[in-house]
């Protein structure tokens, strides 16, 4: 076990302090563990950008007067898409090196482990780059907090809107672990309830380098829409060989169900452009976003931040905000109810947002087509904004998920 932390621990990386604190038994200490993919398929997603954007969160929130006696500091690890490896990360974090809150989190399955392990050591999970809806439905815990974006909320934006264009018939290219499924079940349920049919599906391994047969079987099948429930390094292959042959121009339309802005960067505007999509977060949407983007970049090679990185600083400094009410980050299960009972605040990020029983933060949601090359004017000038999805409507209703801590 220590030498897995020896490879998967980064290091601290910041300790946060101001001149003229408290005494050191008035001290409120705070570690923050930021468990993210930092080699793998989604590494552009959150990875490393993740650790800056909760580094900055912090940043930002020792400035305040309320934060004159904390310490903060983040501890980061490579969970390398692996829920058993994760796992014991977290464990060790919580049990021996005091970790206070986990964030990002990067698949579903990874989640889904956390988040019980989480609520057994009484801590908080901030999980910010997960997807799968089960997370605030039957497996929600008084001590997670579901941030960015879930797979209800993706599947309603894309396959209503697609739906509402007459494109009923849907075939499912779909990757083979929990956010897939999530994904395909969740987007499936909006076709049909809207009159539409879902003509067949096909499920891939993960990190897929070849694509040939899986689009082969989705342009037989003749559906109108080719819906690609998998994201990152994937959805980007599955784009980038459909263009190779031909199927981009061939009269079916495709759908990204999970795609980021760092995908569509990889895939180019070339192959992505008019391609319908959900997000949680566009970093070109007003000045404060622009604003937060143009710092990130600068601290993160030029690149503009994703939904996930997004949701790593909005998340951090709304914890640390309730940390400070609550007075200390030992009872993870009275922080998160903090935050609920905050109500809605505005967010810098996502606008209007609150965090409801059952772990789901509403805040808007984004349908988003991306431009064609000409419509760009610079690198990241991807999306046109085509609705904004309130907070109350663009995620599931509470009675509907399921979850136990719902009366």
């Amino acid at each position: 076990m220590k030498a897995l932390r020896r490879m998967g621990l980064l290091a601290s990386i910041l300790t946060a302090g101001v001149p003229g604190i408290a005494a050191a038994q008035d001290q409120i200490e705070v570690t923050l563990g930021v468990l993210a993919d930092m080699s793998g398929i989604f590494s552009d997603i959150g990875g490393e950008g993740s650790v800056v954007a909760t580094r900055m969160a912090v940043e930002d929130f020792m400035k305040r007067p309320e934060a004159a006696n904390f310490k903060i500091e983040i501890v980061s690890a490579d969970a390398q898409n692996k829920p058993d490896i994760s796992s014991a990360i977290a464990r060790e974090w919580l049990e021996s090196d005091g970790v206070d809150a986990l964030l990002d989190m990067p698949t579903s399955a990874i989640s889904l482990a956390l988040a019980p392990i989480v609520q057994q050591a009484n801590k908080v999970a901030l999980l910010t780059a997960s997807g799968t809806s089960d997370l605030t439905g039957p497996v929600c815990t008084p001590n997670s907090v579901h941030w960015t974006y879930d797979t209800w909320a993706l599947a309603h934006g894309t396959a209503e809107a697609l739906t509402r264009q007459g494109k009923t018939s849907w075939y499912f290219l779909t990757v083979d672990f929990a956010l897939g499924h999530s994904l395909e079940r969740d987007a499936s349920a909006v076709v049909v309830e809207h009159g539409g049919s879902v003509l067949g599906s096909v499920r891939h391994p993960t990190a897929t380098p070849d694509f040939s047969s899986y689009l082969l079987q989705a342009q037989g099948s003749g559906a109108d829409v080719i819906a690609l429930a998998n994201t990152g390094g994937d959805a980007i292959n599955t784009l980038k060989q459909a263009r190779e042959f031909g199927l981009i121009d061939g009269g079916q339309s495709f759908a990204g169900m999970l795609m980021f802005l760092s995908d569509i960067h990889s895939t180019g505007l070339d192959t992505a452009q008019g391609l319908l999509l959900t997000t949680g977060f566009y970093w070109d949407r007003n000045d404060a976003t622009r604003t937060f983007a143009e710092r990130f970049a600068a601290e993160n090679g030029d690149r503009m931040p994703t939904m996930n990185q997004a949701g790593a600083y909005s998340a951090t400094l709304a914890y640390l905000e309730a940390v400070a009410e609550v007075g200390s980050p030992e009872d993870g299960a009275a922080v998160v109810k903090a935050m609920h009972d905050r109500g809605t605040f505005e967010d810098p990020l996502f606008g209007p947002t609150s965090l409801r029983e059952d772990g789901r933060v509403l805040h808007d949601m984004l349908l988003v087509q991306v431009k064609t090359p000409e419509e760009s004017t610079q690198p990241y000038d991807y999306y046109k904004i085509v609705e904004v999805l309130p907070g109350e409507s663009a995620f599931r209703p509470l009675a509907d998920g399921g979850c136990p801590l719902v009366q």
